[in-house]
């Protein structure tokens, strides 16, 4: 621009929007922040891109949707519900699939994002999980992660619920049995929440609201939290030559991340659309309308939700009589264990940082192998989740495999305990057995498969040395010490008393990091004995 010219009209809407809201030195600052490049970081991105899509598919299908459980009667296309009664809810759903053009796919690109979201949400969680990426100073992100994820499988239901149909009017009923199994205030929450004896006419109107107003507005604020924490705190990366716990290497976020991200936000979206179009989901027409007095066949929550109905399923029918009142234990027991369960996984970065009393901040992600107890803990919750899930859904495996019932109730009800003990012990000797390859790879070097003959007639096989790049990486891990039980007397000599809470700790801390939890790294002074008696 010469001296004369004035600036144009474009720059100058850019320097007002910038005096009031300093968005050019708040971009400046943020968007060359460095993001580093690895595949596993895709999954979180896959969270926010199919909860967008949510949000997109969900505004688009609330034009149509109507919450009411006013009773009409079809006089649709579809022919086989003609003149069938049913609510206002459930013919707007069907009317959306079969009238409104392009509302099928609509309908099934939103359950399936919905489906991939939480899905995305779980293994994205479960790789923080694995690579310690939780520790300090990421605790409270993690916690927010977990709501995430929880409020997820929430919005889920309630919007799986609100077709009307007689197989999410089969869930509803399960979820009413189980807030009526709460011993004094299950009738309260019973009558709030229905407005009345179940189905009353409040229950689609209520649950309308919450899934598209009151859990979506939670969510996106927690997003958001999480994301401005994700910059806060700079994004973990993989340990390697150049990396430490001060600095991160990878690209800028303006030009090259985001051109990368939006390419994987159009592939997701493609991803999802593609499948909704060939593989259908809840096709509601077929179950028919809800009747209280009526339970569909082969009634299956969504994968999510299946690990709540399996605790139902596995659980014997207890129930005890208290004070002229009966305590149904086969639901109450399930129904306190689903939040319990759910939330060991959330509590676990407070566990593990008082068990190791580490204060300082982790920037640098763990290879699992290095972390055996963590990873066998986190392998074991997992597993008590598919054998739940499996259980949930145990009448379509006996129909299928030809099996009984009952035994497959059985050997879940088995499982449910010895299969995560059993998960933990392998995953944990297998995490081991990696640290021992891994140290004789290091001490040793890489086998090349080259067979030689030493003079004596002694056959042995050649050994690479490895790169430092190589050693870098299987040696850069730290190896916490195990708490130690502090002196049983002060520097006066006056007994010093120590109480249990301190006993257990220590305790724990040695199985998590004492000999049997850890294969000691190799010294540098191995290193070189081993390495010049080989001749390197």
């Amino acid at each position: 621009m010469t001296r004369n010219q004035s600036p144009g009209r474009g720059q100058r809407a850019a320097d007002w929007a910038d005096g009031r809201l300093g968005i050019y030195s708040l971009a400046r600052a943020n968007l060359r922040k460095i993001f580093p490049d690895h595949w596993s970081f895709m999954l979180g991105e896959i969270c926010l891109y199919t909860f967008l899509i949510i949000i997109l598919t969900g505004v688009w299908l609330t034009l149509f949707f109507k919450p009411s459980m006013g009773e009409v009667v079809y006089a649709g296309s579809y022919v086989p519900l003609k003149g069938v009664p049913m609510s206002e809810a459930y013919a707007s759903t069907v009317d959306i699939s079969f009238e409104v053009r392009g509302g099928l796919l609509i309908r099934q690109i939103h359950h399936w994002a919905a489906i991939v979201f939480v899905a995305a949400m779980f293994v994205h969680m479960m790789r923080v999980f694995f690579t310690g990426a939780f520790r300090k100073p990421r605790e409270i992100n993690w916690v927010f992660g977990f709501l995430l994820l929880f409020l997820g499988m929430l919005d889920g239901f309630f919007g799986y619920s609100l077709p009307d149909d007689l197989l999410s009017g089969t869930g509803i009923r399960f979820i009413e049995g189980s807030i009526l199994a709460v011993p004094l205030v299950g009738t309260y929450i019973q009558m709030f929440l229905f407005g009345g004896e179940f189905p009353g006419h409040d229950i689609v109107p209520r649950f309308f609201t919450i899934h598209v107003l009151l859990i979506p507005g939670i969510m996106l604020g927690l997003l958001v939290a999480h994301l401005i924490l994700v910059f806060y705190h700079k994004h973990t990366q993989w340990a390697g030559p150049g990396k430490t716990e001060k600095n991160v290497v990878g690209m800028p976020l303006m030009p090259v991340y985001m051109a990368k991200a939006g390419g994987f936000f159009f592939l997701v979206f493609g991803i999802v659309a593609l499948v909704a179009a060939i593989a259908t989901v809840n096709p509601i027409w077929a179950y028919g309308p809800y009747r209280p007095d009526q339970v569909s066949t082969d009634a299956q929550p969504d994968w999510y939700m299946g690990f709540a109905e399996g605790l139902i399923r596995i659980m014997p029918g207890w129930e005890i009589g208290l004070w002229g009142h009966t305590l149904n234990l086969g639901v109450l027991i399930p129904f306190a264990l689903f939040p319990l369960v759910l939330g060991a996984i959330a509590v676990y970065p407070f566990i593990e940082g008082w068990l190791t009393d580490d204060k300082r901040e982790h920037h640098l992600l763990d290879r699992p192998r290095n972390a055996p107890v963590r990873t066998a803990l986190g392998a074991a919750w997992i597993s008590l989740y598919l054998v739940a899930l499996a259980a949930g859904g145990n009448d379509l495996i006996a129909t299928h495999l030809h099996l009984s019932l009952n035994s497959i109730t059985y050997a879940a009800r088995v499982g449910f305990f010895a299969v995560p003990v059993a998960v933990f012990v392998i995953t944990k000797r297998w995490c081991l057995g990696l640290q021992r390859r891994d140290r004789e790879k290091v001490l040793h070097g890489r086998e090349t498969g080259v067979i030689k003959r030493l003079p004596h007639g002694e056959f042995t096989e050649a050994h690479a040395r490895l790169t430092p790049r190589e050693l870098h990486l299987l040696t850069a891990h730290e190896q916490p010490r195990p708490l130690e039980l502090p002196a049983p007397v002060d520097e006066n000599g006056v007994a010093r008393p120590v109480g249990v809470l301190t006993r257990t700790r220590t305790r724990l801390s040695r199985g998590f990091h004492g000999e049997g939890g850890q294969i000691p790294k190799p010294t540098a002074e191995e290193f070189h004995e081993i390495t010049e008696g080989h001749g390197h």
